[in-house]
């Protein structure tokens, strides 16, 4: 090869190298928590390595914003304002500074307490507890909502959770006080929900089904019952989208006396006369209180929180059948309410309704363990938390 030809080479495998490390040394990761009570969602800059977060310029998004989600791509941030006027907020999440800015606003059904979107991105999903359903909003160009409900459908009560399997085609929702999952499929010309067959499984009468994780390999889905304190395991049938029930694992440790929780009682009928509601003065006894649920990205633990012992509970997979065992359990920031992991799962972030602080643990590979590595201060009423990792 020439001379020329040579340092020409040379000079531009540095610049390919030298722009590749470039990218990847500019990948940033941000944790934004909404806190309800404050009416805020706090952002925060990840440090990958240590766990740290350093915060960042937060908004106001409106009292009692809750549920939030991220599109696919990881441009946007979409959050739940659970305060009259109900809606959902479009935010673009700045790559570089994590900053975030509003796009766009869209009116919602109901009061909603869960958003997910389905793996195509064109789709939010809605559950709304106290109005027994659930709703879709189109995501139109640019990751932006603005329509109103394509999609609205009656539950049983307290619809919880609504979450799609790996592929987008199957959707399966809780419902807490019938003790229910609906399992629908999604069509791809229309959009629509559509029941499966069955259209859904019972769980145990009382354990209130709550929140939903599906296994990285698609293989699993895990059931969070809140009024039991358990994590039911199913087995997702790939070809007809439906769940078979495999076994339960217990998120307290067996010498916790806390009694089951209790679903709140069905509306009465439109005819009945109207009269005040029964005043007790009778202390109630602490209650299973169960929160959220995570999976780490390879799929080999799960972690549960309970409200009423403030407590974070690991559990291990099985690989072969996808089976849990519970781990052990430590205590974590008051009333806790939502937890992630990190995408490199390296990282577990937990927040509490009645905590003033965030807690991030670092999670051993090999055993699952979370170590506590920081607390850092969060506005009132922390609820829900996305980690956003943008290349």
């Amino acid at each position: 090869m020439p001379r020329t030809s040579l340092i020409s080479f040379l000079c531009l495998t540095m610049a390919v190298a030298s722009t590749a490390s470039a990218t990847i040394a500019s990948a940033e990761t941000f944790v934004y928590v909404s806190a309800a009570t404050e009416g805020k969602i706090d952002a925060f800059r990840m440090d990958e390595e240590s766990g740290t977060l350093t915060p960042l310029s937060g908004v106001v998004a409106g009292k009692s914003v809750m549920p939030m989600t991220v599109s696919p791509d990881r441009t946007r941030l979409y959050a739940v304002v659970r305060s009259q006027p109900f809606r959902v907020l479009t935010y673009a999440i700045d790559p570089s500074s994590g900053r975030l800015t509003e796009k766009a606003s869209a009116a919602l059904p109901d009061s909603m307490p869960y958003v997910s979107i389905d793996p195509s991105g064109r789709l939010l999903f809605f559950a709304s507890y106290g109005g027994n359903k659930i709703a879709s909003l189109p995501v139109g160009l640019e990751g932006v909502v603005t329509d109103g409900a394509k999609q609205v459908l009656s539950t049983g009560r307290n619809a919880h959770s609504i979450v799609s399997d790996k592929t987008g085609q199957y959707v399966f929702v809780t419902n807490l006080g019938s003790d229910v999952v609906l399992q629908y499929k999604l069509n791809a010309e229309t959009g629509l929900l559509e029941q499966n067959n069955p259209a859904s499984v019972q769980t145990k009468p009382g354990q209130g089904p709550r929140h939903i994780i599906v296994s990285p390999d698609n293989r699993s889905v895990y059931i969070l019952t809140e009024l039991s304190g358990e994590v039911i395991h199913y087995a997702l049938d790939a070809s007809t989208g439906t769940l078979t029930e495999r076994d339960t694992a217990k998120i307290l440790p067996p010498e916790s006396t806390l009694e089951p929780g209790v679903a709140p009682p069905p509306p009465p009928p439109f005819s009945a006369p109207l009269k005040p509601a029964a005043v007790s003065t009778a202390t109630p006894p602490a209650r299973i209180w169960a929160a959220d649920i995570a999976i780490t990205p390879d799929g080999r633990f799960v972690y549960a929180t309970e409200r009423s012992t403030s407590i974070i509970t690991a559990f291990a997979v099985t690989p072969e059948t996808g089976s849990l065992t519970r781990l052990n359990s430590i205590g974590t920031e008051k009333q806790p309410r939502g937890i992630r992991i990190d995408p490199a799962g390296r990282f577990l972030i937990a927040s509490g309704e009645k905590s003033d602080k965030l807690s991030v643990y670092s999670i051993d590979k090999k055993t699952g363990a979370l170590t506590e590595h920081g607390r850092y201060p969060v506005s009132a009423g922390a609820n829900w938390i996305e980690i956003v990792d943008v290349p």
